[in-house]
């Protein structure tokens, strides 16, 4: 069994036993609930073997099947960063965020998010020190922004996010690309759908309805941790994933990266 396996058990177990929700008998796993009382599918990892990838950019999950990587980037509100932390441990969900590392919320939440990165529950990614139009630098002042961010992913949680990054605004180009590439990061991540929650007059039926219009097998679906919204339905989320008989995971969880 790999060091990731092994972490993600044990991880697993510890969450079922502080839960309450473990069976001696049977699975171990933490379970969680949607809005009606249903089960969540349990936190494993989707079986082997994982499809190998090369450098480019990435907007779905390749091949078909069953599987939706959720992504949630920026992290200015330390609220919903927390609240993202605790859909992750109560229902085992697994996804990636994608850091600015400027915003506090990631240091403000360590202590309970570092055991789910170490364990592959939630994976990181890079998404610039503090947000800017990468296009719109120099190739320095980029190498500044991604390196900075990396730096701040090692010494804080003890992984870089390599080779995936995040471009802010989506916006990227050949030199942004190379330059990312050079510090390590050779896959720029897009996403198929968002979740429509940039918005400042975002509700919960706006986000549901995105939810359910991009819920699907292989989509790599935007969220933000920019505002309360997303904490406050993840019930009603893990709803259509179950309805769906789909499989949440991280990017690391279904690829293999190139080297």
């Amino acid at each position: 069994m790999d060091r990731r396996r092994l972490l993600t058990l044990l991880a697993a177990g510890t969450a079922a036993t502080l839960l309450g929700n473990g069976d001696a008998h049977g699975d171990p796993f933490p379970f969680g609930t949607g809005s009606d009382g249903g089960l969540l599918p349990p936190s494993v990892l989707p079986p082997d073997p994982r499809t190998p990838i090369g450098p480019g950019t990435l907007t779905s999950l390749p091949g078909d099947g069953n599987h939706l990587a959720l992504t949630i980037d920026d992290g200015a509100s330390s609220q919903t960063v927390g609240a993202l932390i605790d859909f992750a441990r109560n229902t085992g969900t697994r996804f990636t965020f994608f850091v600015t590392a400027y915003y506090p919320s990631w240091t403000d939440h360590l202590g309970s998010l570092r055991p789910l990165v170490d364990s592959g529950q939630i994976q990181l990614g890079n998404h610039s020190w503090d947000h800017p139009d990468l296009t719109r630098l120099p190739a320095g002042a980029v190498a500044d922004q991604i390196d900075r961010a990396k730096a701040f992913l090692w010494n804080t949680f003890g992984t870089d996010g390599t080779p995936y990054y995040r471009p802010p605004y989506g916006r990227h180009n050949a030199m942004v690309d190379q330059v990312a590439a050079d510090s390590g990061y050779s896959v720029p991540v897009m996403w198929t759908g968002d979740l429509n929650d940039v918005s400042t007059v975002i509700n919960e039926g706006m986000l549901l309805d995105a939810a359910r219009r991009w819920f699907n097998g292989q989509a790599i679906v935007l969220g933000h941790a920019n505002r309360p919204t997303i904490g406050t339905i993840y019930g009603q989320l893990t709803d259509i994933v179950r309805e769906r008989n789909l499989t949440m995971v991280t990017l690391n969880d279904v690829l293999i990266p190139p080297r």
